[in-house]
């Protein structure tokens, strides 16, 4: 009997399980959501708040460190608000 695998987000073709990068994306942004410590050393240096999830790739740090929320939903789907937390917390950062 095969058994059916929970789908988390939607991609060309329908529903997919998420792989390794997207464990490890969401790893990131639910714990910078539940953690105000990591929030706030994201935002004072994300490169070094990064290091220990040493198996993202340099796009995927780029992306966190940036704010790219297109980028990140390309990856693992649409955020709800909790997991988005560190993105519009980065973006309103940014001055124009």
């Amino acid at each position: 009997m095969i058994r059916p695998i929970e789908a988390t987000q939607e991609k060309v073709g329908g529903p997919v399980p998420p792989g390794r990068e997207e464990l490890e994306l969401l790893e990131v942004l639910k714990r910078a959501a539940d953690e105000p410590e990591f929030l706030a050393r994201l935002t004072r240096d994300s490169q070094e708040a990064l290091k220990e999830y040493y198996s993202l790739t340099p796009e995927e740090r780029a992306a966190l460190a940036s704010g790219d929320i297109r980028r990140i939903e390309a990856w693992v789907g649409k955020l709800d608000k909790e997991l988005a937390t560190w993105l519009w917390c980065r973006l309103s950062q940014e001055s124009w």
